[in-house]
């Protein structure tokens, strides 16, 4: 009887052991899906990475969206609360977004033959004219960014891109590549400080190109 008895409790014990052990070895189990975890998160760093890039170009052609740069830092926010596929699909969209601008805007530039073939080929100044208002007129390019292009084919005419006079009559350069107008574009937006009656080592510089 006492030998059944044994035979009893060591069979119970070998069972609580068992369960011990499957339960120790649960921690385990979960461990090995953390490196999955790891690849998402380093997705979402690779993401916002070719958002920033895909956003940059953008901003070069002066096509940016507002509303991307709001995306990105929602998914730097995103990965930083360790939420990181929420982090790739906000990257993603922010990247979809500057591609989806730039291509409208080469697009743009394709149907005006990059710019160049509509609109008035001279332009008089007037009392309260800029360069950058005259650019953004939409008789000369409609984009104020693309200034520098006015100033550049007038660089006989103008000394100080900051001081132009009612009456002179600027050129409107119609055979500007598109690699002029994202030259004109980054250089104004790039610039930095300027003054009245002098000529910016930026400006000369790109005059120069």
């Amino acid at each position: 009887m006492k030998i059944k008895n044994m035979l009893k409790y060591s069979s119970l014990a070998a069972l609580v052991l068992t369960v011990a052990v499957g339960c120790a070895s649960a921690p385990k189990e979960e461990a090995a899906a953390e490196p999955v975890a790891q690849d998402v998160c380093v997705d979402a760093q690779n993401a916002i990475n070719e958002a920033k890039l895909a956003a940059e170009k953008a901003q070069a052609a002066g096509a940016a969206w507002r509303d991307t740069d709001g995306l990105i830092k929602q998914a730097e926010e995103a990965l930083k609360a360790g939420d990181c596929a929420k982090a790739v699909s906000l990257a993603n969209n922010a990247r979809s977004q500057a591609e989806a601008a730039l291509a409208q805007r080469e697009a743009e530039l394709a149907r005006m033959g990059a710019g160049t073939t509509t609109g008035a080929d001279s332009y008089k100044v007037v009392r309260g004219d800029s360069l950058w208002s005259i650019s953004g007129k939409s008789e000369v390019y409609g984009n104020p960014y693309q200034w520098p292009l006015i100033y550049k084919a007038n660089r006989d005419k103008i000394k100080d891109a900051d001081l132009i006079y009612p009456g002179q009559v600027f050129a409107i350069d119609r055979a500007a590549s598109s690699a002029d107008i994202e030259a004109a574009v980054n250089h104004a937006k790039t610039r930095g400080a300027w003054s009245l009656g002098a000529v910016e080592a930026s400006d000369s510089a790109y005059l120069a190109k």
